[in-house]
């Protein structure tokens, strides 16, 4: 049998190269933990886990915050050969029902602070068993705090294939419910040797700080897999990323790389406090989650001088797979192929597509998930032997630089012609009055119309002639139909936990 890395021994590299002593991470109270103390929590909490029956393949629900908490468990587990499963801690309570079911979890950990909606069930199932964790636990519970306060003992790993089953995460789509997105030991070395340390140059000198949670696979190589692959320390932080408490975490500790999202990223350009923040330690930025708009690159750029690398990844794929390269940003596209994946952009029949014509683009790379949990029909449609359909239309320019135009469902069909809703989006943010709009095809009087959702700037009102002044703005530039036939204002939109634009919610 061929044996490989076990996922859960990235702490072990971090102390080989920096030592146990160093600071490892910076927790939201700003408490700096020692590597050998955090080493020694993961290997209590795998002991533990241990001596409770936890044993290969069984799966853990995590429902905490960016606290120590997170890597000791989901490292620990993942030492034992077990499975842990972290969720959007805001999900609904019947989701937590739902994700306790579809994964067959035996265990649950819940963050004191979500008890009360998590708790009852856990409850209702018996046969699960409840850990707390960041507070005190309710009888027949077990309390991790206590756990990973005891002395560890040294806890070999064991050996694992590098297609075992390692961890899940759960990606939600516009429809259905959230689909368990399966990936095996392999795939976090493949994501930190391809894209963390040739993209980001990320070493033990760096600090990382991410706006995004560790439930999500962007945050979690953000903020833990990539800064313990290559002995750079993480800042921690909990509760909402607000502006101000971005502010706050980039003024104390100097983050040296800056992970957020387009939604952030115009939130803090927005706030009055961006300016009075020192950005001088952040060499640089890094978007995900969506294609971040070109104006937005720009405002930010021109206020810090630091570059936001810009790139498409999904929790299929772990993390980025293209992207912008420093030095060589090209604002508006998710840059070119990380190398060691290949993405090609294909019609609705599977031809290539040339340069310059749209169509889904398939990605190919090893760390793409082993299949979608009890849902064959899903991982059928969406992996096709070695290659992943995103559902991400995309054109290839002859740079080869890949420009984003949508989801394949988001495309709009107006007049008999094919519309990208990104294309007028990004028309739209160029107007000085519009800090962020969303664009969506409705139907009106059976005919297929764009409307466009706009939140305005600071000091702007709609006077009355705003939207033929909108509509003439993107016709001077756009084709001629691709232009917003309604406008209509709001203070946010609806989005999803990484602040992406809930689209499908616009059309009501």
């Amino acid at each position: 049998m061929q044996t490989g890395p076990n996922a859960g021994t990235l702490i072990d590299g971090w102390i080989e190269r920096r030592g146990e002593d160093e600071v490892i991470l910076i927790t939201a109270d700003d408490e700096p933990w020692p590597a050998g103390r955090l080493r020694g929590a993961i290997d209590s909490v795998a002991a533990r886990l241990r001596d409770l029956g936890m044993g290969r393949e069984d799966r853990i629900l995590l429902v905490v915050d960016d606290t120590p908490v997170f890597p000791a468990v989901f490292l620990g587990a993942m030492r034992i050969g077990a499975v842990p499963v972290p969720v959007n801690f805001l999900a609904r309570p019947d989701d937590f029902g739902y994700f306790l079911d579809d994964s067959h979890a035996r265990f649950a950990l819940v963050d004191h602070m979500f008890l009360d909606v998590v708790g009852p069930q856990v409850s209702a199932r018996p046969e699960i068993t409840l850990l707390v964790a960041n507070g005190p636990a309710p009888e027949g519970a077990h309390e991790v705090d206590l756990w990973m306060a005891e002395p560890g003992e040294d806890l070999a790993p064991i050996d694992t294939r590098p297609d075992d089953m390692a961890f899940w995460l759960y990606s939600s789509g516009s429809t259905g419910k959230p689909k368990g997105v399966v990936h095996s030991h392999a795939d976090i070395a493949a994501t930190c040797d391809l894209y963390a340390v040739p993209v980001l140059g990320i070493g033990p000198d760096d600090v990382v700080f991410s706006s995004t949670k560790m439930f999500h696979a962007y945050g979690l190589g953000n903020n833990l897999t990539f800064p313990m692959w290559s002995g750079a320390t993480s800042v921690y932080l909990t509760g909402r990323p607000t502006p101000d408490r971005l502010f706050e975490r980039v003024g104390s500790h100097g983050p040296s790389l800056y992970f957020s999202v387009p939604a952030l990223y115009n939130a803090v350009l927005a706030h009055p406090g961006f300016d009075d923040t020192d950005w001088s330690s952040v060499r640089l930025g890094v978007s995900a989650a969506e294609p971040l708009p070109p104006e937005i690159w720009r405002r930010f750029h021109d206020r810090t001088g630091i570059e936001i690398l810009d790139g498409v990844g999904s929790t299929e794929m772990l993390h980025i797979y293209c992207s912008n390269r420093a030095g060589h940003v090209r604002p508006g596209t998710s840059g070119t192929p990380v190398d060691g994946y290949e993405v090609e952009i294909r019609d609705p029949e599977g031809a290539l597509c040339p340069p310059g014509e749209a169509g889904e683009m398939h990605v190919k790379g090893p760390s793409a998930l082993t299949m979608y949990w009890q849902q064959p029909e899903r991982s059928r449609d969406k992996i096709r032997g070695e290659w992943f359909l995103t559902g991400d239309r995309y054109r290839q320019d002859e740079d080869g630089y890949y420009w984003y135009e949508g989801r394949v469902d988001d495309m709009m069909k107006v007049g008999g012609l094919w519309v990208s809703p990104i294309e007028i989006e990004n028309r739209l943010m160029e107007h000085p009055a519009i800090r962020e709009a969303a664009v969506v095809a409705v139907d009106i009087e059976h005919r297929s119309r764009i409307k466009a959702v706009v939140i305005l700037t600071e000091g702007w009102s709609d006077g009355g002639n705003l939207v033929p002044e909108l509509q003439a703005w993107c016709k001077a530039s756009l084709q001629r139909y691709q232009y917003p036939h309604i406008v209509e204002y709001v203070d946010d939109f609806p989005r999803t936990a990484t602040g992406k634009i809930q689209r499908f919610m616009l059309r009501r």
